[in-house]
């Protein structure tokens, strides 16, 4: 497989949330990768787990209020740039880059301080792609 280069920023799609052209950070010093989730609640039904989440903010503009809901998920603890810890949900899904899709693991979390929704880390980034921080939105430029 012949890795793509990727800039610092990429708009990436995820057909699973119909969720098309995102910002999204790349950052080889995270591990894992992150999603912004607006709202996150577990549920039990019928003796099974669930999570429900709500992805994007109300002020972004592709924000669409549609409410997602899987019992494919665990926790994780995650560590943050500043040392602390954090448990949050993950889930598998998929993710569209140069018109190819990859399997992603993600984590659901509070961004809305932050610039871009979505994280891309290591783990997703290893063996596929090669970042050069002086470029940008490759993957869109190929749509």
């Amino acid at each position: 497989m012949t890795k793509k280069t990727i800039g610092r920023i990429e708009k990436i799609d995820f057909p699973e949330f119909e969720l098309l052209d995102i910002e999204s950070k790349v950052d080889t010093g995270a591990y894992t990768s992150a999603i912004h989730t607006h709202k996150i609640e577990e549920t039990t039904i019928n003796g099974e787990k669930f999570i429900n989440f709500t992805l994007l903010d109300p002020e972004h503009i592709q924000y669409n209020e549609k409410e997602f809901s899987t019992k494919n998920y665990h926790k994780k603890i995650i560590k943050s740039s500043n040392g602390t810890s954090e448990e949050r949900f993950a889930i598998q899904t998929t993710v569209t880059l140069f018109n190819e899709t990859h399997n992603i693991e993600l984590t659901l979390s509070e961004r809305s301080d932050m610039k871009y929704p979505i994280l891309l880390g290591r783990k997703f980034l290893t063996k596929k792609f090669i970042v050069d921080t002086s470029q940008k939105n490759n993957s869109f430029k190929s749509k």
